[in-house]
């Protein structure tokens, strides 16, 4: 048998090497430590955190009085409520919303297609900030201010990178399908739903993930529009914790936790179908 050849590096490939590992391992702890000082500051009490430093590990591991405070006084069960109920309607919204429009811009040829897509485009340029105070008088004048429906409706407007997703999917299902249904009888709104909307549940999935992850975790808007304590989400119902006197972190660590623990069980048991979405719905060129 030959002998196996080692292969030998240079000190440029060493080098490289070196700075790629170092990279990683470095950009990964970064990641990782608001995360660990987040858990290390729920379990402590407000003695403990006052007196020592965030990375400081607590002296007992299993009070849980942080938490149970934090669930209590910024009623989180009432903002879990609030949060599920604009979670589901505003996917389902998006969802319906964005496959419709994506069919139609997809499948039909008509004047002002081009337009409607670049306009589109546009408006995905445009931060949204800019556009709060044009936001804001329309959400006055509807009286949608402090109503949960009125959030909803905003929530579930064009989201312009889901349609996009949805038109790239299209691209790729043969129009010889459309015309096999239309022979054999179908209305185009029978070819969305029995053929389009099934053949795109891996860009639906993907679609799901960014609208759900970008609602669940929307600050702003929620902050401004839904201002009364019922109305609450999760994003804001930690603000609870924060006054003139000065921020509770132990309790505002323990409610971050426990606003993670829904994301994380989602996660666990949709991890199949989550990573078969991501990689079946990516764009393709």
């Amino acid at each position: 048998m030959a002998a196996k050849r080692r292969k030998h590096y240079g000190v440029g490939q060493i080098s490289a090497i070196f700075i790629k590992y170092f990279s990683l391992v470095f950009f990964s702890f970064v990641a990782v430590i608001p995360i660990v000082s987040c858990v290390i500051t729920a379990f402590k009490t407000d003695a403990e955190y006052q007196s020592t430093n965030v990375m400081t590990l607590p002296e007992n591991w299993l009070n849980f009085d942080n938490f149970i405070s934090a669930f209590k006084m910024a009623n989180m069960g009432r903002a879990f409520l609030n949060s599920t109920i604009v979670l589901v309607c505003v996917l389902i919204g998006s969802i319906l919303i964005g496959t419709q429009l994506a069919y139609v811009l997809n499948r039909f040829n008509f004047l002002g297609n081009a337009l409607i897509r670049n306009l589109f485009l546009f408006a995905s340029l445009l931060p949204g900030v800019a556009m709060q105070i044009s936001v804001y008088n329309i959400m006055q004048q509807l009286g949608f201010i402090n109503h949960l429906y009125g959030y909803i409706i905003m929530m579930m407007g064009t989201d312009v990178i889901s349609i996009y997703i949805f038109i790239q999917f299209m691209e790729n299902i043969s129009v010889s399908l459309d015309e096999s249904a239309i022979i054999d009888g179908a209305s185009y709104m029978q070819i969305y739903w029995k053929i389009m909307l099934p053949l795109l549940r891996p860009a639906i999935v993907t679609s799901m993930i960014l609208k759900g992850v970008s609602t669940y975790n929307e600050y702003y808007s929620a902050n401004l529009y839904l201002q009364r304590p019922e109305l609450r989400t999760v994003a804001i119902s930690l603000y609870s914790f924060t006054g003139p006197l000065g921020s509770r972190y132990n309790l505002i660590c323990a409610g971050v936790i426990i606003s993670l623990l829904p994301a994380l069980f989602v996660f666990i048991i949709c991890q199949k179908q989550i990573y078969n979405g991501i990689t079946a719905g990516a764009v393709k060129g």
